[in-house]
């Protein structure tokens, strides 16, 4: 299916952009774009600002740039400067040093941070020290200038600066060409840029999910060819990632560029062993159903959980799990506890999710068992359960999804929407369902004969 792409890296029509291309940037001036100051945080600005009064160049650059130019409201601002980090936290008092593998300021006002980096350039000569044999940077503090940062930047869309001395526009990589045609396309050979970071690759597709863009072909040929570099990644770092690419209100599109793409196996082997299995029923997944539900809620501005999102991705392989523990004889409970545990074990080698969210993940799952005893008095106690809401959720997905718990689901949203009365009934139907009274045993009463 994919053989086209892989030769594609051998005969492409559209070169990768190098530095050694156009040395010269485009300055496009303040009445050549839509970027307006009004559009930008007055924090950001007032960072921008104190930079270039200190004799220091400063850029508002990245996401924010390129949302500006889109028309969208931009999710944080980032500054580029000529300042080092130790210069930057002179400069301001609410400032923060973070980072060891990329070294950054981060100014604090209130709840916003504006984050500084200092302009970097290229690891070449003395610099490859910060570098793995596989070519993968491991630190990246090796300063230059502003046209050096942009080269080393990852996407042409994301390597432009807005200049705050005079409010244009600077361009040295084609991002405003690549922007205007809906392209996105890495800086560099392909190759080479996706081995010093992988995750290089997950942002290909966040990028081209959330705004629409196609990934040009060498970029998109690489990834087919270097998809298990992930494997390389740190699993805690990856965690991170996920959040964004599922957790940001386009999860539904970006899930199916990274299954596209062969890169959701990759964190999620398991997962994509048994969804393999379901191939022809892709569009009713639960997971593609449970990101669509969180999409929504993103979209609605109310909270989302990972733990919810990761109960969905790891459910098939937990399920499958529990399934042949009770062919060996363990009990549902039990079947789908030590299921639970084995596939988050398993799962936190690629995507390390913390203990939090995991535990909580499992409760979603145990749930499903519980959710099955309608009578008595588990269903009231089952209304008061920290998680109920979340395993009921999870219980309409199910259904939605095709799986068999559709009269189960049903059950469950009459008995909450029922009154006290139609509640006990709704329990004692199946608390007498198919079970007679047992007898009392006990000895057999003596007549008045045998007594006397």
């Amino acid at each position: 299916m994919f053989s086209w792409l892989k030769r594609s890296i051998q005969k492409l029509t559209v070169p990768y952009v190098t530095a050694t291309e156009d040395p010269q940037p485009v300055v496009i001036p303040r009445s050549g774009h839509i970027i307006s100051r009004s559009n930008i945080s007055e924090n950001a600005l007032k960072v921008l600002y104190r930079l270039r009064k200190a004799g220091y160049q400063s850029f508002l650059v990245g996401g924010g740039v390129r949302d500006l130019l889109l028309g969208r409201e931009p999710k944080d601002f980032d500054i580029a400067t000529d300042a080092h980090p130790e210069e930057v936290k002179d400069l301001f008092r609410n400032c923060r040093l973070i980072g060891r593998r990329f070294r950054l300021a981060h100014v604090h006002f209130g709840r916003e941070i504006i984050e500084v980096a200092t302009f970097r350039t290229s690891h070449d000569g003395s610099a490859k020290e910060g570098r793995t044999e596989g070519g993968m940077i491991v630190r990246d503090n090796v300063y230059g200038s502003v046209e050096d940062d942009a080269w080393r930047r990852d996407f042409t869309i994301n390597a432009l600066y807005y200049d705050i001395a005079d409010f244009s526009v600077v361009d040295y990589t084609g991002g405003m060409a690549d922007l205007r045609a809906g392209r996105l396309r890495i800086i560099g050979d392909p190759m080479e840029r996706y081995r010093e970071d992988p995750v290089r690759m997950l942002r290909a597709v966040r990028f081209a999910a959330k705004l629409g863009f196609r990934i040009d072909e060498a970029s998109e040929a690489a990834i087919i060819e270097l998809g298990a570099a992930l494997r390389d990644v740190p699993p805690a770092r990856l965690f991170d990632e996920v959040l964004k690419l599922f957790m940001s209100g386009y999860g539904v599109e970006t899930y199916e560029l990274m299954r596209h793409y062969r890169l959701f196996g990759e964190l999620f082997p398991d997962t994509e062993g048994a969804l393999a299995h379901e191939q022809e029923h892709f569009p009713h997944t639960l997971i593609a159903r449970a990101l669509t539900n969180t999409d929504e809620r993103i979209a609605a501005g109310r909270p989302v959980t990972p733990a919810f999102l990761f109960a969905a991705l790891l459910w098939d392989t937990a399920s499958e799990r529990a399934a042949r523990l009770r062919e060996e004889g363990r009990s549902p409970i039990e079947a789908i506890q030590m299921a639970g545990d084995a596939a988050v074990a398993h799962q936190v080698e690629r995507v390390a999710f913390p203990k939090r969210f995991s535990l909580q993940s499992r409760e979603i799952w145990a749930m499903q068992e519980r959710l099955t005893k309608r009578g008595g008095g588990a269903p009231f106690r089952l209304l008061g359960h920290p998680r109920f809401r979340a395993a009921y959720d999870f219980l309409l997905l199910r259904a939605e999804s095709g799986e068999d718990v559709e009269e189960l689901a049903d059950w469950w949203t009459r008995f909450q929407e029922a009154d006290e009365e139609e509640r006990g009934a709704m329990t004692r139907a199946f608390r007498t369902k198919g079970k007679r009274r047992r007898r009392r045993r006990g000895k057999p009463k003596q007549t008045q004969q045998q007594q006397s």
